[in-house]
């Protein structure tokens, strides 16, 4: 029951900005750098447990009538529920989004295998996702990019997590 994104979205932080840090001009590296940056945004949100970008995403939930929590953090707006394709009328459901972001789904009927639509993310675009995020991401991807070929890269730098901490959303299930 955890909930995954529906559309890749945008990067929380440009090539050129990647790059500028990397003191780079030509573009031959330019898809190994890409392929940092989302690496290093999948790592920042699975630590910060937050999506930084805002886009769609969708949840199975079980099959009971209780208050059930959206895994993915912040959530924006919960656009309904589906089962077996089809979209449940309003009256079958009620949606809940509280102001730290949780969204909330209860089944009022018995569905079958239900699956919540929903949106969630910290901004729209990259001007929207904080700066110590960014730098923390741009960092990472400067750690993963000089080390990318050695066999004792160490860990990531201690000021990739020190910046990203105070984003950080832990719960217990």
């Amino acid at each position: 029951m955890t909930g995954e994104s529906t559309t890749p979205g945008p990067l929380a932080v440009s090539l050129a900005e990647c790059k500028a840090q990397l003191r780079l001009e030509r573009d031959d590296e330019d898809g190994t750098i890409a392929g940092f940056i989302r690496t290093a945004m999948a790592l920042c949100e699975a630590f910060t447990g937050q999506w930084l970008i805002t886009r769609d995403g969708r949840q199975r939930l079980g099959n009971n009538a209780g208050w059930q929590r959206i895994t993915a953090q912040p959530v924006v707006a919960i656009s309904g529920i589906e089962s077996g394709g089809v979209a449940l009328t309003s009256d079958a459901y009620e949606t809940d989004v509280d102001a730290a972001g949780n969204g909330w789904v209860r089944l009022l009927t018995d569905v079958e295998a239900p699956l919540a639509l929903f949106r969630a993310g910290l901004g729209d675009d990259w001007n929207a996702v904080p700066e110590p995020l960014r730098q923390g991401l741009i960092r990472l991807v400067v750690h993963l990019f000089t080390h990318r070929d050695a066999a004792d890269a160490g860990p990531p730098p201690a000021a990739v997590t020190a910046m990203w901490r105070p984003w950080r959303r832990m719960r217990l299930n």
